[in-house]
């Protein structure tokens, strides 16, 4: 077993040639084709011109002789910015991209506006505002049974990702390995090429999301630095269980590794199940980076608050990066978000609970005109298999087929995995939105169902191209 706090000394690697790991995939007649990109090459939506964004600038050649960043050059247009680009051509209701469509609490709102008037608006501290701090490591008490010190264990990033990045820029040295768990946010992956660190998949699949544990194990070696957790899960809505994170909590330690905590939906969970921070486990304290999301706590995602807690002995390097990065956040919304982390617990339940009946509402519907709909336990999203309905083709023509004839708009799962043969037949949808658009949604998936079903045939579809991050 190794020793409580990590004891490893900087790895110094070797980083291989970005290039030799810059792809990108196509789907093509149901089958992924890898291949390497040169330096300078369009970015991916030069290579997908059927998945470019409506309205999207066209790649205008470089006069300059040498190449750009390389992987930067090679990752292509997400596929959330081409399906909301399509849905916004299409006049579709968005149900892919995950944010709320109404406002957040009227005081933390109100905080954050009255904060711009009270004449404290030059640079904030660097790791935040006292107040933030200090209701960051109380919410940590109050609901987990942490003791956090508000001075050397917490730091307040512009958003999540940010947190993500900076916690990952604190860790890493080239040729370090990183173990990620697919489906994965597209944000993962090109982080961890970025620092010219090695990513270690292991996949999750559905309808079960059951952790492959023999896979998991064999993913950890002597060059594992650290793995990045997301629970609750997107797009998966799993929420790991106390067995799960034991699991993985044992293997951390015996690597003498650490763990990134993507933790945003933390207090979005339903049917009873309630999360556990991996950083509340027996020899986990030093070794977790939990990040914790104002944006999706409070339903005001515009705002990019996040906050890390970790270990006193991780701090300083985390709060380097942050400091490399954007250096501050806007200290109306760090006051503001101090004051929503310290709402009454009737708030959190409210929240919870007004998302699991979206949930169940849009999952009932989704069920009604035949789709496949797997159990999500937590976040935003519910993922649905479309097979039942007869289409021909793969997950991103689904999504754009819909988008195009029934003006609603999904995500397609398989842009949340990087390596081959992912799941092709389930689309995401976000019920984080009012009952009337999700009613408005279901009312028009029922028309096109009718109409395909009148028409006499099956809608098929073409396999659709992939716009990705790997």
């Amino acid at each position: 077993m190794a020793p409580a706090g990590p004891l490893r000394r900087s790895r110094a690697a070797a980083s291989p040639d970005p290039r030799a790991r810059a792809r990108f995939r196509v789907r093509r007649g149901g089958f992924r084709e890898n291949r390497e990109r040169p330096a300078g090459s369009p970015i991916g939506n030069e290579a997908h011109p059927e998945m470019k964004p409506p309205g999207s600038p066209q790649n205008v050649e470089s006069k300059a002789a040498r190449p750009q960043n390389a992987l930067l050059s090679a990752t292509g247009t997400t596929v959330f910015t081409v399906m909301s680009a399509l849905a916004a051509q299409h006049g579709a209701i968005n149900l892919g991209q995950g944010f709320p469509d109404e406002e957040g609490p009227a005081d933390v709102v109100r905080a954050a506006a009255d904060a711009l008037l009270d004449n404290r608006n030059q640079y904030p501290p660097l790791t935040g505002v006292p107040e933030l701090r200090e209701a960051v490591a109380a919410a940590n008490h109050r609901f987990y049974g942490m003791e956090i010190d508000p001075v050397a264990e917490v730091v307040v990033t512009s958003g999540a990702t940010e947190a993500i990045t900076a916690c990952l820029m604190a860790l890493l040295d080239p040729g370090d390995e990183v173990v990620l768990i697919e489906p994965l946010y597209d944000t993962y992956l090109p982080v961890v090429r970025m620092l010219g660190a090695v990513p270690k998949l292991v996949r999750l699949s559905p309808p079960k999301w059951e952790l492959p544990r023999a896979e998991l194990a064999a993913a950890f070696g002597p060059k594992t630095k650290a793995i990045l957790l997301n629970s609750p899960m997107n797009p998966a809505g799993k929420v790991f269980t106390a067995a799960e994170l034991a699991f993985i909590a044992e293997l951390v330690q015996r690597h003498d590794a650490y763990a990134v905590c993507d933790e945003v939906y933390e207090h979005l969970t339903f049917d009873g199940w309630k999360h556990i921070p991996l950083m509340t486990l027996p020899g986990m304290r030093e070794r977790c980076l939990r990040i914790g999301s104002a944006g999706k706590t409070f339903s005001l995602t515009g705002w990019k608050v996040g906050y890390i807690t970790c270990d006193r002995s991780v701090a300083p390097n985390v709060a380097k990066a942050h400091q490399l990065l954007t250096f501050t956040t806007p200290p109306n919304l760090q006051r503001a978000v101090a004051l929503g982390l310290g709402k009454e617990d009737g708030y959190f339940e409210a929240l919870s609970a007004g998302l699991q009946a979206r949930r169940d509402h849009l999952a009932a519907g989704l069920e009604r005109l035949g789709f496949g709909v797997l159990p999500a336990m937590g976040s935003y999203f519910i993922t649905a298999d479309f097979r039942p309905l007869g289409f021909a083709g793969d997950d991103v023509a689904f999504c754009r087929h819909i988008t195009e004839a029934a003006r609603v708009t999904a995500i397609p799962v398989s842009a949340f995995y990087a390596g081959p043969d992912a799941p092709s037949h389930y689309a995401r949808f976000a019920f984080c939105k009012r009952r009337e658009v999700l009613d408005e949604a279901l009312a028009r998936l029922e028309a096109w169902k009718a109409g395909r079903e009148q028409a006499g045939g099956q809608a098929g579809g073409q396999a659709g191209s992939k716009a990705r991050v790997v």
